[in-house]
């Protein structure tokens, strides 16, 4: 078994390494390089960039920072943020990713998602989802770092990305955010529950419980940002505390 991943996840605005709350408020962390590099050599199983303004702007600005990154750091990368088309996918996976993370792209032209996945490979075509909780049990699927509606139910979204070729769900909770108070379980529940690919969470890691909540209900990888960027913990804090609570990970 591979065990629960546990994958940096790095929001990029310009040259920035930057971090909010809710999707709001962001503050400037750093260079993205410097933090790519030291969560890679502390054992991160993968990464996640994202270019949070480039759906907003119509370009993703990431292949320099990827390029720059790819060359150093030798696990699974995973670039989103303005992804629009087969070239757009091209150019990320050139620069040195492995895997595509598309939501307002995909959102807007659903067989972009079966296009990816034929010709780059479904483990390539990452669905990224960005989910607000509209009432119990319910959440709908926004776009443009949270900011625009869709009307989409994320869990019905969810199943017909994955019915296109989607290989794997990056499930960011929008109200958790930023927050520190913990993944939205019954989200992960409920997504886990409905398609059988590798969902990663995203949003409002805590503390080390969330991983045992997390991994009961069948979550593949947890992304985590704030406590890393300010050090509330470190990655070899993070596994230990998995092991400890029976939870597999990679060493």
């Amino acid at each position: 078994m591979a065990g629960l991943r546990i994958i940096p996840r790095l929001d990029i605005k310009g040259p920035n390494l930057i971090k909010g709350i809710r999707m709001e408020g962001l503050r400037v962390v750093g260079d993205p390089h410097e933090f790519a590099l030291r969560y890679y050599e502390q054992g991160a199983d993968e990464l996640v960039f994202m270019d949070i303004v480039a759906s907003l702007y119509q370009r993703n600005s990431l292949s320099e920072i990827i390029s720059r990154a790819a060359n150093q750091i030798y696990v699974p990368i995973t670039v989103g943020g303005g992804i629009r088309t087969l070239d757009d996918v091209h150019n990320m996976l050139r620069s040195g990713a492995d895997k595509v993370a598309i939501n307002t792209a995909a959102i807007a032209r659903p067989a972009l998602i079966s296009e990816v996945a034929r010709r780059f490979g479904s483990q390539c075509m990452v669905l990224s989802v960005e989910a607000k909780r509209t009432s119990a049990g319910c959440w709908e699927a926004y776009t443009d770092n949270g900011r625009e509606h869709t009307g989409l139910d994320v869990v019905d979204w969810i199943a017909q990305a994955v019915d296109r070729g989607a290989g794997e769900i990056l499930l960011t909770a929008v109200d958790q955010e930023g927050t520190r108070k913990g993944l939205d379980i019954e989200l992960l529940r409920v997504v886990n529950a409905r398609v059988n690919v590798p969902v990663i969470a995203s949003g409002g890691f805590g503390d080390s419980a969330d991983l045992k909540r997390a991994s009961d209900v069948g979550t593949s990888g947890v992304a985590i940002a704030d406590a890393l960027h300010w050090q509330r913990t470190t990655l070899a804090q993070i596994k230990q505390s998995a092991r400890e609570q029976g939870i597999e990970v990679r060493l």
